[in-house]
């Protein structure tokens, strides 16, 4: 069964950092091409970041451009996004999700993503 538990969320103060985990299992991660998406409250997902199989070809939103970090261990099958400099606009359900096969790191079409985790929280608020 494929699996994709992200952790690592809560609140924290405009400014602050946090450091996203998602822990795959079920499939081969290393061969999988991976992002990070969001979800405010009454708004549609918004991709955030993605990443090659390897780690070494990266992409972001604008929107998070020079603020968020995204990285993988392979041996760890583990996907991380690194989160400074957070905003009240960050506020939102964070998930990890797999990317279809042959399908680009800078994908934003929800269709191109195939498994996806449950999600964590992370609240930015003074």
């Amino acid at each position: 069964e494929v699996q994709l538990v992200e952790s690592g969320g809560g609140m924290v103060q405009p400014g602050g950092s946090l450091r996203l985990s998602c822990t795959a299992s079920g499939f081969t991660f290393s061969n999988y091409h991976m992002s990070w998406v969001r979800q405010a409250p009454g708004k549609g997902p918004e991709w955030v970041s993605g990443i090659n199989t390897g780690g070494g070809s990266t992409d972001y939103a604008d929107s998070v451009k020079g603020r968020f970090t995204i990285s993988r261990d392979n041996a760890k099958n583990t996907l991380y996004l690194q989160m400074n400099s957070l905003k009240p606009e960050d506020t939102a359900l964070y998930y990890c999700a797999s990317l279809m096969p042959g399908v680009l790191i800078t994908t934003t079409d929800l269709e191109d993503f195939g498994s996806w985790g449950q999600g964590t929280q992370v609240t930015v608020s003074s």
